[in-house]
């Protein structure tokens, strides 16, 4: 095995204040765009030990302003099942591919 083989990809880790501005650390998971839409959208996880929250997956659309990033909760209940879908949809052709 070469050293090429041997490399990963390493993971995108944002960080996002709570309710009592403590920055909590996320991975990037996914980015993708909604077809028909210049919106962009993030699902990302937390980076906690052992906790309930593990398994959440937290959605955002963002905009990218140099090296600013701007997260936007995804309130509208119609613009949330579009990014469930494409998420869903991503999600099972990855699956596939493996």
């Amino acid at each position: 095995m070469t050293k090429d083989d041997m490399q990963f990809e390493e993971p995108e880790i944002i960080y996002i204040p709570d309710e009592d501005g403590n920055e909590e650390e996320f991975e990037v998971i996914m980015k993708f765009e909604v077809d028909g839409s210049d919106q962009k959208y993030m699902m990302v996880v937390p980076l906690v030990g052992e906790s309930e929250e593990e398994d959440e997956v937290y959605a955002f659309r963002y905009e990218e302003d140099g090296d600013d990033l701007k997260l936007y909760t995804i309130e509208d209940e119609e613009e949330w099942n579009i990014v469930e879908e494409t998420f869903n949809t991503l999600l099972g052709e990855l699956e596939e591919e493996n």
